[in-house]
């Protein structure tokens, strides 16, 4: 059976190991060693000339293991299987977060002078770096709202003397933490009308909290994703990671940079990662189911205010952008509890079964109040913007029993 006939989560089971290599075990062990043993100085020079970009690979081949900072086996496996998971893919790079994989790249594709436009809002680790970081070495940031048209972007970026200034285009969709989407194809169209024949605009996809299940950036012409694998990759709450995926040739280039900053996954956050793969599928499935279940609960609830879920829509063009770019509404839930931040402390403080911390996508549901917590950092002005009101809360469905779910948030609502 060829593996091009072979579903992803069939291949998470075996993909890129062979357990004759570790006597027999039918599990892929932990490589928990920095370097590797040559069999001659000879293969020494040719895997380092490699490494190190002196040489390419020869086609059909794999280099060998050097050094665990720049290649270890539970890495290439991990990799290798995440590529399969991200339709249009063609190579994975992991690390040891989601910062990680993000800062790597935007330090990769831009350059002193350039300017990134984004969607907002961002996740605060995400537009804290834009915001904070990058305007160090003299890269620019440049946000567009939910709901902004294309002719009106191009409009803004031209008023304000950046448009020839754009080389990455960042999206983050749906935005965290209100469930809004942005439209990827228009980011792409924006990225083809900016780019030359001297330079190709990148459209990079956060895609954490719908990937890889239920969209698929690549396809809709994003050339790279990015994750925070802590969330539904990981999924257990016992690792803190982050991946990217996209063409060879942009990931080659990405894994490069990331040898000389480090940020690459150590063996056992790979190792972990690699398990936590083989349920991917299962646990995004009951999650959703779960998510289902509860949106409908709560908005049927006399305490809750509004829910933000994509099992409905008040907005047209929300309802478009989520036909055209979600197979499933997901597993995360934002709603406005009725009253300010005290009323939502008081309910979050009555919770049992839901546990009261940030993070998401894991197995036991998650629940926090962006407001004051994930978007503490973010200011004022753009916060009303963006709808992160001190009503808010953020609700990550795990894969309890809803029913056990819906008793304790009625509890706590009361």
């Amino acid at each position: 059976m060829s593996e091009k006939n072979v579903h992803p989560e069939s291949l998470m089971m075996t993909l890129g190991y062979n357990p004759e290599w570790s006597e027999g075990s039918v599990k892929t062990p932990i490589f928990q060693t920095s370097t590797f043993v040559f069999k001659s100085a000879e293969e020494g020079k040719r895997f380092f000339e490699v490494i190190t970009g002196k040489k390419a690979l020869e086609p059909g081949t794999t280099n060998g293991l050097v050094y665990s900072r720049f290649n270890n086996p539970n890495l290439e496996i991990v990799e290798g299987r995440l590529a399969v998971y991200e339709k249009g893919a063609e190579d994975a790079c992991v690390f040891e977060s989601g910062m990680a994989a993000i800062s790597t790249v935007m330090l990769e594709f831009m350059r002193p002078g350039e300017v990134v436009l984004h969607s907002n809002p961002l996740y605060g680790g995400t537009d804290t770096f834009f915001k904070a970081i990058l305007s160090r070495y003299h890269i620019g940031s440049h946000g567009f709202m939910p709901g902004d048209k294309e002719a009106d972007i191009l409009s803004a970026i031209e008023a304000a003397g950046i448009k020839d200034k754009i080389s990455v285009i960042f999206v983050e969709t749906p935005a965290n933490p209100n469930n809004v989407l942005i439209d990827i194809a228009m980011c792409v169209s924006i990225a083809k009308k900016l780019s030359t024949p001297d330079k190709k605009i990148l459209v990079v996809a956060d895609n954490t909290y719908m990937g890889p299940i239920w969209q698929h950036p690549i396809p809709m012409g994003a050339d790279i994703c990015v994750y925070s694998a802590t969330k539904y990759l990981g999924g257990h709450s016992d690792i803190v990671a982050g991946a990217c995926m996209g063409s060879k040739e942009h990931i080659a280039r990405i894994k490069k940079m990331r040898n000389n900053l480090g940020g690459m996954s150590g063996p056992h956050t790979a190792w972990l990662l690699t398990r936590s793969l083989e349920t991917l599928k299962l646990r995004m499935e009951k999650q959703c189911e779960n998510a289902k279940v509860l949106a409908k609960y709560l908005r049927s609830h006399p305490r809750v205010e509004r829910v933000y879920y994509f099992d409905q829509f008040e907005d047209a063009e929300q309802e478009r952008l989520y036909k055209a770019q979600c197979s499933e509404p997901g597993a995360m839930i934002s709603f406005d509890v009725k009253g300010r931040e005290a009323e939502c402390f008081k309910f979050l403080n009555k919770l049992k079964l839901i546990k009261l911390a940030v993070s998401l996508g894991s197995t036991e549901s998650l629940i926090q109040h962006p407001y004051s917590m994930t978007h503490a950092g973010v200011p004022e002005d753009i916060k009303a913007k963006i709808n992160v009101t001190d009503k808010l809360i953020r609700f990550s469905v795990g894969v309890e029993n809803p029913l056990d779910l819906i008793a304790d948030i009625d509890q706590a609502l009361t």
